[in-house]
């Protein structure tokens, strides 16, 4: 308790200093920043890490890969049980740069945004990673939102590649996720290619020309993709509120700054140490799954718990099993 009163304090006296020592520990620069920080919330202006260069892919594997390539980085808990599997740092960057070439051959160019509508499971957290690697910017749709739901999210974040599954199972449930898609992009003329990721097998529609399977598509390429130099105020994701209260608003997340936070919450917060295994319960689709699911366990080397299920599937015992 007393060091994290030194920090707080440290924080309030010298919060240039403290921000650069955090910058420093906690992620690793391709080239180091200058500024810390300019601008202000007021004036809309504010900015960090000025100069610097990084990627949240290598951050979040490739470090953590080249220490230990056979630590265990997702822990896939299938919604029905004992069809999970453990996923290491050095397949996680096998599967990632597989995908990365097969967004890069679909056109997806730097800066570009790419629509996941996927359950939970590992393939979405690596189509996370492969934008990431890539310089595109992610805009997850929670996978329970409506077809007109995600056709608007998809217009608006001007998506020309969506990445899905055929399926989705909660619950013991099967969930249409390949149809929603398809519903969705009769209105999308602007969407290009589709991939989806078999978690069934269920037959579905595939249009020609559009949509291709992810595993005909990834096994095509090498198995590694050098990660794209981003600035630290390049944009990291895009992500939706909910529209609740009127139309969802795209909010935009920067590279350094949120990954830094990500880090720090989970070291500081959450009190995350080398080698535990950390479980969040919420879904990719919302900002809790996006930091403490996917950014904070992999910026920090350890195993994030990927649960599909539901607490009450086949019982309420399910969490203790």
């Amino acid at each position: 308790m007393d060091h994290y009163k030194e920090m707080y304090k440290e924080s309030i006296t010298e919060p240039h200093k403290f921000w650069a020592k955090m910058a420093r520990e906690n992620i690793s620069w391709e080239r180091d920043f200058q500024t810390v920080h300019t601008g202000t919330l007021a004036n809309g202006d504010s900015a960090w890490f000025h100069e610097g260069k990084l990627n949240a892919s290598y951050n979040c594997i490739d470090r953590h890969a080249a220490k230990d390539p056979d630590r265990p980085a997702i822990i896939y808990e299938a919604d029905e049980v004992g069809e999970g599997r453990t996923i290491s740092y050095g397949e996680l960057l096998r599967e990632v740069s597989r995908l990365s070439w097969v967004l890069k051959q679909m056109g997806v160019k730097k800066g570009d945004t790419v629509a996941l509508y996927m359950p939970m499971i590992p393939e979405a957290l690596v189509a996370f990673m492969a934008c990431t690697r890539i310089g595109a910017v992610h805009s997850v749709v929670f996978a329970g939102f409506s077809a007109d739901s995600l056709r608007d999210r998809i217009i608006d974040a001007k998506s020309k590649v969506v990445i899905t599954t055929d399926e989705g199972k909660r619950g013991g449930k099967l969930i249409g996720t390949k149809k929603i898609v398809d519903e969705a992009l009769k209105q999308c003329p602007d969407v290009t290619d589709c991939l989806v990721f078999k978690r069934t097998g269920a037959e579905v529609p595939m249009q020609e020309g559009r949509d291709s399977w992810w595993a005909e598509e990834t096994e095509k390429w090498p198995a590694y993709y050098p990660p794209e130099s981003m600035s630290s105020e390049d944009p990291l994701f895009l992500l939706y509120t909910s529209g609740s209260t009127g139309k969802p608003k795209g909010v935009m997340h920067t590279t350094a700054g949120y990954i830094l936070g990500a880090a720090m919450t989970g070291k500081y917060v959450f009190d995350i140490h080398d080698g535990d295994r950390f479980f969040c319960g919420g879904d990719v689709g919302w900002i809790t799954g996006h930091t403490y699911v996917v950014y904070a366990p992999l910026m920090l080397g350890v195993t994030t718990v990927v649960f599909e299920g539901t607490p009450a599937y086949p019982d309420f015992s399910r969490y203790w099993d």
